[in-house]
Parts: structure tokens; sequence; C-alpha cells
């Protein structure tokens, strides 16, 4: 399991969702569709409709990979934080029961209050 408590900031730049692991599809469930993609140079983030799901590659070759299935019913709390003039990453934080935050920094072109809408549809289901 990733650990949220000495390294939650997860540094990321948006993609398509046909562009995500295809193995994030073995883990989904009936009904659960990908919502948002990101990825960082070998990791990858995917927000579904029921759960964000995190895979860490691991070791030289990346055929190691830690999956973490972060459940919405866990978050607690969220907030979004848009670019600025300076500061040009949007900012996503979760927090959650038992593991405290993760953080998600986006870089590039994305829509913060699409996804904004979409997070808070699930969460507060």
């Amino acid at each position: 399991m990733i650990d949220f408590k000495n390294s939650s900031v997860f540094k990321l730049k948006p993609i398509h969702i046909e562009d995500a692991r295809e193995d994030f599809h073995k883990f989904m469930i009936e009904g659960e569709s990908i919502f948002a993609a990101f990825k960082s140079i070998r990791d990858q983030v995917i927000f579904t409709n029921k759960r964000i799901i995190a895979a860490n590659v691991q070791g030289i070759t990346g055929s190691k990979v830690d999956y973490t299935s972060l459940p919405y019913s866990k978050i607690q709390a969220f907030s979004v934080e848009s670019s600025g003039t300076l500061d040009l990453d949007c900012e996503i934080e979760v927090y959650l029961s038992e593991l405290g935050m993760a953080k998600f920094e986006i870089k590039g072109s994305f829509d913060l209050i699409k996804f904004n809408q979409c997070i808070s549809q699930y969460v507060l289901a």
C-alpha cells in the first residue's frame, strides 16, 4: 500500500481515459467507470464513480505494481485548488479516515470545475 503519511503527494498530468493502464479494468467492479485519469512518469491514478485507484510502479524494471484503492465512502472531506498566475498546478486533497491526507498536484490543462462536480456527486452520495 502507498504510504500516505510519509509520501502523500502525487505530481500528475491529465491523460485521456483511454490512455489509462489497461490493467485498471481488471480491478473495477460492475457499474464502475472512470471519469478522470492522470499519470506521472511511471505511476497513474484514476478517479472512478466508486473510488480512486493509484498504480505505483516499483523497481527498476517496473514489473511490480502496487494498486491502492481509496473508496469514496472513506473520504471525510476533500479540497480542490485552482491554478494561479505563478502557481500553475491545480491541487486536489482528499482526507481519508484512518489514512490521513492524499494530495494530488495536477499540471497542465485541467477542468477543475467539472472534476469538482463529479467527485462531489460521488463523495457526498
